[in-house]
């Protein structure tokens, strides 16, 4: 009796346990991410997912900062704007702005 409660107990708590979907912006950050590994030849350290902007209604903006280290060891900043049309995920430009923090 104590086996199959403790059973159950389990069942039920694995159906309530949320399940985490990947975040709207995961796409844009791994085009972000290859983008400036290309641009700079460096390693991405970390990024942040800076938000999207709605900029018209055929052109949406995500923004991200990452953080980069180059072969001579030098860290630093890059901001990536990704410009893209929401409705067909068609990429219309992508900028870099590099920071030192």
């Amino acid at each position: 009796m104590k086996t199959w409660l403790i059973s159950l107990m389990t069942v039920f708590v694995m159906l309530a346990a949320p399940v985490q979907a990947n975040p709207e912006y995961e796409k844009w950050g791994a085009i972000a991410v290859k983008e400036a590994q290309k641009r700079y030849r460096a390693d991405i350290i970390d990024y942040r997912h800076l938000g999207r902007i709605e900029r018209t209604p055929n052109e949406s903006e995500e923004r991200f900062k990452l953080w980069v280290r180059n072969k001579e060891g030098r860290e630093f900043g890059v901001y990536v704007f990704i410009r893209f049309d929401p409705s067909t995920d068609a990429i219309h430009s992508i900028r870099f702005s590099e920071s030192e923090r």
